[in-house]
């Protein structure tokens, strides 16, 4: 096919979407002539923005494409753009819906495979099978793959620093310190290391470092700016810069501290060292960061809390691991961020 076009879909979460942007990048670099349109929630939208020859369609799922009535209109809606093919990279109800109604039109579907036997038998309770799962990023592979347009990570490159947003100009032209990123939150609280013990951590490294904090909402925003007015080095990007500079300020970052979340994801894209710090889940359930080595993973000793992973998405937390996460000292979090940044 002279000039392909393919139809990616993906709704879900930011981090989630954030581990499609390396498989695209390789698509690319691979097919230069491909053309692109990426279906999802408007908010991911800055996540694309390195990328020509692609196109960007927001949902609506509290408006016109809400419910079983909105996806075929989003189907009636898609259908009259020209493309060949159609990588369903979320697998879930509403898409294989949506998949189903073009694959009648005549497109060719490929939808992921989750692999949802395997994550059960990582997450149950007994007859736990211990063993790493196929990375998300080689699960988006394998459906271009089926599609016929195999790629190869060993092809991908990381975009160029971009421009500093204009407040952080100064602060980059006068500081001399390290600049480390901290992202505290997740989707779930048994993905979140304990705020008082992640305090600590900032208090130690503000000392020497130049930290920059990221999150989303309000609540988060307002914990935040308790730690920006506490510590002289110490900023907090929620409320002063959006997405797109926050992922331009990534690349100027000597390191990231994340849970398992989507900022460490975009952090990871961006060519960044990121350090993950796993509760409930852990790095064997396939969603580690982008091309970062499994020593940059901090995780909980199983043989002390033998459930975990509870879960794949960090939301179950079994009776007697309401503080599990408390087990993993600041000092250790310290000691990997110092040996990391040298």
């Amino acid at each position: 096919m002279k000039n392909p076009h393919l139809l990616l879909i993906r709704f879900s979460t930011l981090g989630e979407v954030a581990m499609t942007i390396p498989a695209i990048r390789c698509l690319y670099q691979t097919y230069p002539n491909l053309k692109i349109t990426f279906v999802s929630r408007p908010i991911v939208a800055p996540l694309f923005e390195e990328f020509e020859n692609f196109d960007f369609y927001p949902t609506d799922f509290k408006g016109r494409h809400k419910g079983f009535k909105g996806i075929w209109i989003l189907f009636q809606e898609l259908k009259k753009i020209p493309f060949s093919s159609v990588a369903d990279l979320h697998g879930v109800l509403r898409t294989h819906f949506l998949g189903f109604l073009l694959s009648i039109q005549g497109f060719k579907v490929k939808i992921i495979d989750k692999g949802y036997t395997q994550k059960k038998a990582l997450t149950r309770k007994k007859s736990k099978k211990f063993q790493p799962l196929t990375p998300t990023v080689y699960r988006y592979a394998d459906v271009f793959r089926k599609l016929g347009f195999p790629i190869s990570y060993e092809k991908h490159q990381f975009p160029q620093k971009k421009e500093l947003p204009n407040r952080l100009l100064t602060l980059y032209q006068s500081s001399e310190k390290k600049w480390i990123g901290i992202a505290p939150f997740a989707a779930h609280q048994g993905k979140i290391y304990p705020l008082d013990l992640m305090q600590q951590i900032i208090n130690f490294l503000q000392k020497d470092h130049q930290l920059f904090l990221f999150g989303a909402g309000q609540k988060e925003k307002e914990r935040l700016e308790v730690w920006e007015k506490a510590y002289d080095n110490v900023f907090s990007t929620v409320g002063k810069i959006d997405l797109k500079e926050q992922l331009d300020l990534m690349t100027y970052l000597d390191l990231m501290i994340s849970m398992d979340s989507a900022i460490g994801h975009m952090a990871a894209n961006m060519g960044i060292k990121v350090l993950t710090l796993w509760g409930m889940t852990h790095p064997f359930c396939g969603s580690s960061p982008f091309n970062q080595p499994i020593d940059y993973s901090l995780s909980l000793d199983r043989n002390e809390y033998p459930l975990i992973p509870t879960s794949i998405y960090g939301n179950k937390i079994p009776l007697g691991y309401e503080d599990a996460f408390r087990s993993l000292e600041p000092k250790v979090v310290i000691e990997k961020v110092l040996e990391l940044i040298k």
